[in-house]
């Protein structure tokens, strides 16, 4: 297994769009394409923001390939998830204005997992390369 790390860097507001697009490059030259590498810069940029909005203003992005997928995990430091919040997301209601950001990131890429506690919480999400 061979692990080959494409970024990693903390964040805030004002650098999200210029990491969406690194975010893009590197899982493309990773071998991401199509949908899957569409899906999969939708999935990091609903991470990013949301760690930006509920976790402190500030995050970590880490990015890497490994085992022919691309991984990408987001961490903050904030006050992490209320206890209620379950394994996997749920489907926001259809009129709900927010609250999509989880859901989509698990629904667009091959894995999801998600560690919430005291210290931040922490998304892991992968894609596999065809």
């Amino acid at each position: 297994m061979s692990t080959e790390v494409l970024l990693t860097e903390t964040f805030d507001h004002s650098s999200i769009t210029a990491l969406r697009h690194a975010v893009a490059s590197r899982a493309a030259e990773a071998g991401l394409t199509g949908d899957k590498l569409d899906d999969f810069v939708v999935a990091v940029n609903e991470l990013l923001t949301n760690a930006v909005r509920h976790g402190g203003g500030l995050g970590r992005v880490a990015l890497w390939s490994a085992d022919h997928a691309v991984v990408c995990e987001v961490s903050d430091t904030g006050t992490g998830l209320p206890e209620a919040v379950p394994d996997r997301p749920v489907r926001p209601a259809a009129t709900q204005p927010g609250g999509w950001g989880l859901w989509l990131a698990e629904e667009l890429t091959d894995s999801f997992e998600l560690v919430t506690g005291n210290g931040g919480t922490t998304v892991r999400v992968s894609s596999r390369v065809p």
